[in-house]
């Protein structure tokens, strides 16, 4: 595929986990990157890391469900690199609320957070894309809701399966300025989240993976890298599964 060099990407959630792989692909496939992340201090970190100098990688601190915090996310890309070719809108939360206790408050935020972050993010950034006649655009959606389902997290699958309505939709929207929209759907990736997890729990999950191996945040983030190519610029609201075989089986062994 032809280097990313030249283009810049924005990267939101990345200050850690699946958002960094991202952004450690797509800055070591020469883009410029930009790290936004609700914690700050933790996106200028995960920026250093990217390229410690600063010329190719900054850091920024962003709520993705305020809409000033977006706009001044796309502006500060443009402001430094002029121009914004890749929005990997990945910010989102998965909280584990079993559905007897899940409240108004708790659906609200993770709405507000996964689905709402996600098009503010795109709307941030279609102006400059448009004017440039060129974009890509990939949200992190999930497995769990768009594929599958998983106790305790109804209200997340609600908001990963939402993604894909909202992206299905504004593919067509924008696919005559030269954009497209796609989205990854992560299997059980290895993040610091996973430090939480008990034993017995990672052996269920692992044992349901048939490749039999956790995956990488990198490895969400050359999928990423294939759908912000510009050869793949004949694919726009489709999904690509990441999850070492997860959901193939027909049924339990």
């Amino acid at each position: 595929m032809e280097s990313l060099r030249g283009q810049v990407a924005i990267v939101t959630g990345a200050a850690r986990g699946i958002g960094f792989g991202i952004a450690t692909v797509l800055r070591g496939e020469g883009a410029d990157v930009v790290v936004a992340d609700l914690d700050e201090p933790g996106a200028r970190t995960a920026a250093a890391r990217l390229d410690g100098a600063g010329e190719h990688a900054f850091g920024i601190g962003v709520d993705v469900t305020r809409e000033a915090d977006t706009a001044r996310m796309a502006a500060d890309a443009v402001s430094r690199w002029g121009r914004i070719d890749v929005l990997a809108a990945n910010a989102g939360i998965y909280p584990h609320v079993p559905l007897a206790d899940l409240q108004v408050a708790d659906f609200d935020q993770i709405m507000a957070v996964n689905v709402r972050g996600a098009l503010l993010a795109i709307q941030a950034c279609l102006p400059q894309m448009t004017s440039q006649g060129y974009g890509r655009i990939v949200l992190t959606s999930s497995i769990t809701g768009s594929v599958v389902g998983q106790p305790g997290y109804a209200h997340y699958g609600a908001t990963k399966a939402a993604m894909l309505g909202l992206m299905r939709s504004a593919a067509l929207e924008v696919a005559a300025a030269g954009i497209t929209i796609n989205a990854v759907l992560p299997g059980n990736i290895q993040t610091p989240g996973f430090a939480d997890l008990g034993p017995e729990h990672r052996r269920r999950m692992l044992a349901a993976i048939p490749l039999g191996k956790f995956g990488e945040p990198e490895d969400v983030g050359w999928a990423v890298r294939f759908l912000a190519s510009r050869q793949a610029r004949y694919i726009t609201g489709q999904t690509l599964i990441i999850d070492g075989g997860q959901v193939l089986p027909e049924s339990a062994e």
